[in-house]
């Protein structure tokens, strides 16, 4: 690892951090991120910029965080054991975009970095992250194109890369008590180090620069579609889905909460409206049940 690494992904995250907010905004009609920066007790801060109630965004937060400690949280050492007990800096970006219009998907998107050291043994490090799509009325030119993007954002390190990283998306964001995808996925990696800190960190600024080429043609496209409250009460169902995931099973959630992280811009995720219906099915043949019998079974979107 190089000896200003943590610089160089510090400069890095804040940069993207910005000009995602900077391209989000230019889809709005004036409305502007509000920036918050905060300060850990035990270690490290972050800046958060949140937009809420705005015309295009009912909700969306892209968070930076750096955080260290003289214990890695379990959530993080759970599946590595032999870290456990070592000291730990980590920073990353992460975001959420909730648009108000529900023919507009919501995006995910975050890209970390991980150190984990102790004394007379080599420091270990790794990279993580991705991007994913949730979509409540699916459009397949979105998905294709989204898709591409990802593939487009690894092909350049190995062409194994999408369908391994693709698979690991499909996989990760699978909500087992429901048995149903969170939404059409994308890429997704973590404990990665394969090529090197220079190439790799390579590899997470390319996932990290398609996110917004990828998701901000699709917002604009689809941002002004007219709907009804009939699909906007869909959306508040969906994202029921979105937060039973984010509190149950998502790992960087885990880690925040276990790390002594800010607890609002952990939970910035969590979608402004949502709602539970009791054993709600949709109706056969509708637009809600195309969500669930063409988008959200795995499926190669390159090839559709």
């Amino acid at each position: 690892m190089q000896p200003n690494a943590l610089e160089q992904v510090r400069t890095y995250l804040l940069a993207l951090q910005q000009d995602i907010c900077t391209q989000l905004e230019q889809e709005e009609n004036g409305a502007k991120f509000v920036t918050d920066k905060w300060k850990r007790d035990s270690g490290g801060g972050g800046i958060t910029k949140v937009i809420a109630n705005a015309e295009v965004i009912e909700k969306g937060g892209v968070n930076f965080s750096e955080v260290f400690g003289d214990s890695l949280p379990g959530s993080a050492s759970a599946h590595r054991p032999e870290l456990a007990g070592r000291s730990f800096h980590a920073m990353g970006v992460s975001l959420v975009i909730h648009p108000r219009n529900p023919m507009a998907p919501t995006s995910h998107m975050n890209v970390r970095f991980f150190l984990a050291e102790k004394a007379g043994e080599d420091p270990v490090w790794w990279f993580g992250g991705g991007f994913d799509l949730t979509p409540y009325y699916g459009f397949k030119e979105d998905a294709r194109f989204w898709h591409q993007q990802a593939f487009e954002a690894v092909k350049p390190f190995g062409e194994a890369y999408y369908s391994r990283f693709k698979n690991w998306c499909d996989d990760y964001f699978y909500i087992k008590h429901r048995q149903e995808a969170r939404g059409i996925g994308g890429l997704f990696f973590d404990d990665f180090n394969e090529l090197g800190f220079a190439k790799s960190f390579q590899m997470v600024r390319s996932v990290g620069d398609h996110y917004i080429q990828a998701y901000r043609p699709i917002l604009a496209k689809r941002k002004a579609l007219a709907f009804t409250e009939a699909h906007k009460n869909f959306q508040r169902y969906r994202r029921g889905r979105y937060v039973e995931f984010n509190l149950v099973y998502d790992r960087g959630t885990l880690f925040g909460l276990q790390s002594g992280g800010r607890t609002e811009s952990i939970l910035m995720s969590l979608p402004p409206e949502v709602n539970w219906a009791y054993q709600w099915q949709p109706q056969p043949g509708s637009e809600e049940e195309k969500l669930y019998r063409e988008f959200l079974p795995r499926k190669d979107w390159l090839q559709e």
